[in-house]
């Protein structure tokens, strides 16, 4: 990554090489590759660091847009503070439903903890989902469920309730973040 820097100040970032006019002179994309760092910085390019310190991860974060600034003979990329995402659920106002947005109370916007549920319990009606012909088969007078599978059934039930209250309890983003969601498996 490289910065066209004039008078001290970054005036566009190149991601990838690409052929460029600096004033009246035209330069291929080339010159990227072939050119030294010092033959490059005699034309105003500078090569670009980015400081990923505050950079987090864009699931639970906003993160900032990069700042650049010129340091000596580079470039100088960095992210400010992230802002964590909603954990609760953003409902709509009586002003929403007075101006036809939605109705008082109801989810305008899921928060992460309803978001993370949704998974969850998704990912529980999936798993019950492959064996729910076993208990269709007995309703229908069929065959009895064998034991392995209702005790499976009756495993994932247990662990979806146990990740949707784990999920509930998360005090903040990150402990939310840090939640591993393990099911059982058909035979363990």
């Amino acid at each position: 990554m490289w910065a066209y820097v004039t008078s001290g100040s970054v005036q566009e970032i190149y991601t990838r090489p690409k052929a460029i006019k600096i004033g009246d002179k035209q330069y291929p994309q080339n010159i990227f590759e072939l050119w030294s760092t010092s033959e490059l910085q005699s034309i105003g390019i500078y090569p670009v660091t980015i400081d990923n310190t505050n950079l987090k991860n864009k699931e639970y974060y906003n993160n900032t847009n990069i700042t650049y600034t010129v340091d000596g003979t580079t470039v100088k990329g960095e992210y400010g503070t992230a802002t964590a995402l909603p954990l609760t659920d953003v409902l709509f106002t009586a002003q929403d439903e007075t101006d036809g947005l939605g109705t008082e109370g109801e989810v305008k916007q899921y928060g992460l903890k309803g978001q993370h549920k949704s998974k969850v319990n998704g990912k529980a009606g999936v798993l019950l989902g492959e064996t729910d012909w076993y208990t269709l088969r007995a309703a229908d007078g069929g065959t009895a469920v064998p034991s392995n599978i209702a005790t499976y059934r009756a495993a994932i039930r247990t662990k979806a309730n146990t990740h949707t209250t784990a999920i509930d309890n998360a005090a903040d983003v990150d402990a939310l973040a840090a939640l591993v969601y393990d099911w059982p498996t058909l035979g363990s």
